[in-house]
Order: structure tokens, then C-alpha cells, then sequence
């Protein structure tokens, strides 16, 4: 069966199995179904196939979003990891719930986002996950509290070689009932200026706009959204570079830590809207990578490839994917 996937790979696995619930995976995993090599994948938004794949895909249709403790100042909701991410973030505005609106269109799955650490315009998703319920493949199932999932920039425990063998079925996140809005990135509060006031509904539309006008639609053109993950490096490289470049942009993630947006590195160097053969850097957005008809998974690993050596010649920093190759 062809496998999922934002890029519009055409690439099959030799099995694929969904299931829609805890114990349907419970009874895949009693009956020998899922045999090695075996992948779990969400909706493939964050994957870069190079080939076809010899084992078992696995796929969460676990759905469902559960309220599970609310008082005046927060909501606590329990979520099924096969829950489709930006029908969560609507859920969440349309109920009044504050912290996921900023993440608004990021394409994927609930369970993936925990996987992931999934982040957009200065928020992180592990800034608002209290849990995060899994099943391994002994079906010994565990719940992970926040503090254990060991989250950092576009990271997790679960991300670990061995974390492989543990499927993610629910995710817990907390959400504020008090009017709250992160506002100071990119372009946010100036496209804020268009509307009579800042409210949820409104900063949603206006991140997806943002979002729209920068990255294609992968129904039209195949991308996994951003490929590659912002270098954070210390002070004393970035002073060094801002001597190079004083138009360099940047964020401040800690006393020495500046963190440098890679798409205006890319950029610099020359490959917004350039092709090696049909993989392409896009016109708009120049940390997406994209498919533009008839690419394979290692067309795109070779622009990557190329993409990161003229990043490091020009800047000498390493630029490394968010995506994952498989």
C-alpha cells in the first residue's frame, strides 16, 4: 500500500496497519502482526521516504477529545493521538481555550506533535502537554509526565532509537481559560493591525494567513512544511556574524544562546527558487524543500545535501533537517 506522505512520494510499504483504538492495537500486537522492521507514522508530514519500505507502517486512528479536569483559570483535555493537529487547534479556539493558536496549521497528528515538539511563532508544544500515554511493542502500556519527556528544540525521548518500539495513543495538554496571545514574532503584530482587536479566532486567522502566504500547499506542491531546524549557537558566533552581516535576524533563546533563522541563510545564499532537478527550494520560503513532480526521496536528500554545504562554506554553521529520513 502507498504511504502517506506530505512530499507526494510514491512509495509503498510491504504492510500497513491503522487501528482506531487501544485495545484494536493491543490485539495487533497479541496476534504477531506487527513483525520487524516496523514504522509508526502520523500523517507523514515530517518524513522523507528514499525508497520504498520493507516492513510494517503503522497508523493511529485513535481519535477523540476528552475534558478530563477544568476550573475557572484552566482546562486539562486528554487526546486521541490520531486526532488530525490543526482540527485540535480549532477545537481549542472555538471552546476559548488559550496556547495552541500560534501552531495553528501545522499539518500532522496529535501524537506526532508530542514526538516532535512540534513549534511556530515563539511557542512550543511542549508548553502546554501535561502527558503523554503510550504502548510499546509488548503492549505494556506507560504515561509519560511532562517533565519526563525530555524536551528540547524540535525533540523528545520519544525521538531516541530505542523509544521505537513505543507508540504514543493519547496526549494530554493544559490550556488556559484566561485571555493570554504571544504576539512578538515575525509578522504577527503587524498583520494583528488589519483587525479592530486581537482575539483567538482572529490571531488564528491570522497565523494561518502568515502560513498560507509562505508555505505550499502540499496538495499542490509536495513539502514537509519546514526542512530544516534554526541553528542556535552562542553570542560570541553570532556577534562574529552580525560583523559579516548586520542585517543578520535573529532570536534570543538564553544569556549566550541566539538563535538564527535558517531560511535567511539558505536564502543568502542564493537557492530561493532554485531546482536540482525536480526537487526545488521554495520560491517563498526558502527553508522548504519541495517536490515539484516526479521526485524521489533522494532528489530531495540531494538538494538538502547541497542546500547545507553552501550554508556551511558561507556561514560556517551546520544546518541540520527537521525531517526525518527514512
Amino acid at each position: 500500500m502507498k504511504i502517506p506522505n506530505t512530499f507526494g512520494l510514491d512509495v509503498e510499504a510491504a504492510v500497513f496497519l491503522e487501528y482506531s483504538s487501544i485495545e484494536e492495537l493491543e490485539k495487533l500486537i497479541a496476534t504477531g502482526r506487527i513483525t520487524s522492521p516496523y514504522l509508526h507514522i502520523g500523517g507523514g508530514s515530517n518524513l522523507l521516504f528514499t525508497g520504498d519500505y520493507k516492513g510494517v507502517i503503522l497508523h493511529s486512528r485513535i481519535g477523540g477529545i476528552e475534558v478530563i479536569a477544568e476550573d475557572e483559570k484552566k482546562v486539562s483535555v486528554r487526546v486521541g493521538a490520531g486526532v488530525v493537529w490543526d482540527d485540535f487547534v480549532a477545537y481549542c479556539v472555538d471552546h476559548g481555550w488559550y496556547g495552541t493558536e500560534n501552531l495553528s496549521l501545522i499539518p500532522g497528528e496529535v501524537g506526532a506533535s508530542a514526538v516532535q515538539n512540534i513549534g511556530a511563532y515563539g511557542v512550543e508544544v511542549k508548553d502546554m502537554i501535561s502527558f503523554v500515554e503510550t504502548m510499546n511493542i509488548e503492549g505494556v502500556k506507560h504515561v509519560y509526565r511532562m517533565d519526563e519527556c525530555e524536551y528540547s528544540y524540535r525533540n523528545s525521548i520519544f525521538k531516541r532509537p530505542e523509544m521505537k518500539q513505543v507508540f504514543v495513543t493519547y496526549v494530554g495538554f493544559i490550556l488556559s481559560k484566561k485571555e493570554y496571545y504571544m504576539l512578538d514574532y515575525g509578522t504577527i503584530r503587524q498583520e494583528l493591525e488589519k483587525f479592530p482587536k486581537v482575539d483567538l479566532k482572529t490571531l488564528r486567522q491570522v497565523i494561518i494567513d502568515i502560513r498560507e502566504s509562505k508555505l505550499p500547499d502540499p496538495k499542490l506542491l509536495g513539502n514537509a512544511g519546514s526542512f530544516f531546524m534554526n541553528p542556535v549557537v552562542s553570542r560570541e558566533i553570532f556577534e562574529s556574524l552580525r560583523e559579516q552581516y548586520p542585517q543578520i535576524p535573529f532570536y534570543e533563546v538564553g544569556i549566550d544562546r541566539i538563535k538564527i533563522p535558517a531560511g535567511w541563510m539558505i536564502d543568502q545564499c542564493g537557492w530561493k527558487g532554485k531546482s536540482l532537478g525536480p526537487a526545488a527550494v521554495h520560491d517563498k520560503q526558502a527553508l522548504v524543500l519541495v517536490n515539484r513532480g516526479g521526485a524521489t526521496g533522494t532528489d530531495i536528500v540531494a538538494l538538502s545535501d547541497a542546500v547545507r554545504a553552501s550554508v556551511r562554506e558561507k556561514f560556517g554553521i551546520d544546518i541540520y533537517p527537521e525531517v526525518n529520513f527514512i
